[in-house]
């Protein structure tokens, strides 16, 4: 006899996001929708751009706006996946 309340189940995702560094040119980042529902990914990247609209990647505050937009992303259910244009165990202007 097994016991299902004691099984951890992971819930699948409601969509998928990738947040694009465009450059040192404002606007720095473009949030470009894999897949879900439009109206809730809307919303994700109107949140997503409020954070991060004047931060390039090398600002102090984006280290902590992007924790930010990753745990919204968990909360909602959405991926999040970054392309910064470089490998991220580099530091920027290597």
């Amino acid at each position: 006899m097994s016991d299902t309340a004691d099984i951890d189940v992971e819930q699948e995702p409601i969509g998928q996001a990738t947040v694009v560094y465009l450059g040192p040119t404002a606007p720095h980042w473009e949030i470009r929708t894999v897949f879900g529902d439009r109206e809730v990914m809307d919303s994700f990247r109107n949140r997503v751009n409020a954070r991060l609209m004047l931060l390039p990647p090398h600002d102090p505050q984006f280290r902590r706006n992007r924790e930010r937009v990753n745990r919204d992303g968990e909360r909602e259910l959405i991926l999040v996946e970054w392309d910064l244009g470089y490998p991220e165990d580099e530091p920027v202007g290597s």
